[in-house]
């Protein structure tokens, strides 16, 4: 369906259709310019958050053999689970899985911008005009980026901790933007994720299943004007 949907033979209403879009049983859904019947959908998604440790891949399958975050997830039977986003081998914390394509690409999808938190630990002295400049914005190889908010959580001699939001996920934009003043990270964890936080109870390599209200908030963060 997402392919019919990118090659614009899907109409809503008149116009051409999105990845992602909502409709509503009223809406006007043309296919090839025949009528398709939309039903609501009682069923709310199924969603994960798991705490993905470092050292694992966040694909079905590595060529070079390390573990990835599926290999802990329970199975699904005619169905997958979808990763929301990704982070990197070396980072961890919360990755949202779920079984609906239509959740995992709206939660992406920067037109709704929900926050990503993460604390970081960088190594050595963070001077105030590096400071200024992430929070300003810097020039990385994909376009112009910055932190939402960054600030100050302790630490001295040869690491200092940092929160910061980010309102995207492009590939390793933390660790660039830090690299990008002159800055190395040394660890990394994702906090939450839109209005997800990371149980402090929760060990690494484990998951939850979401509560209905908790799906019900992130759906509504996904769900935009």
């Amino acid at each position: 369906m997402e392919e019919v949907i990118a090659a614009g033979r899907v109409t809503v209403n008149g116009v051409k259709a999105t990845i992602g879009q909502r409709v509503i049983p009223s809406d006007r859904v043309l296919l090839d310019g025949n009528p398709v019947r939309v039903h609501a959908n009682s069923v709310a998604p199924t969603v994960l958050l798991y705490h993905k440790p470092a050292g694992e891949m966040v694909t079905m399958n590595d060529p070079e053999g390390r573990p990835t975050v599926f290999d802990r997830l329970p199975r699904l039977r005619g169905r997958r689970w979808l990763a929301v986003g990704r982070l990197d081998f070396n980072t961890g914390g919360v990755l949202l899985m779920t079984d609906s394509g239509d959740l995992a690409n709206r939660l992406m999808h920067p037109r709704f911008g929900l926050e990503r938190e993460y604390a970081v630990r960088v190594m050595g002295e963070v001077a105030p005009a590096q400071l200024e400049s992430l929070r300003r914005g810097v020039v990385l190889e994909d376009g112009l980026a910055r932190f939402n908010a960054i600030r100050f959580e302790g630490g001295d001699g040869a690491n200092r901790w940092y929160r910061v939001t980010l309102a995207e996920g492009r590939n390793r934009e933390v660790r660039r933007l830090f690299e990008a003043v002159g800055l190395m990270v040394s660890r990394l964890t994702r906090i939450r994720f839109g209005p997800i936080v990371l149980p402090p109870r929760l060990p690494r390599g484990r998951w939850i299943e979401l509560e209905p209200g908790e799906v019900r908030s992130l759906m509504a963060a996904a769900s935009g004007p």
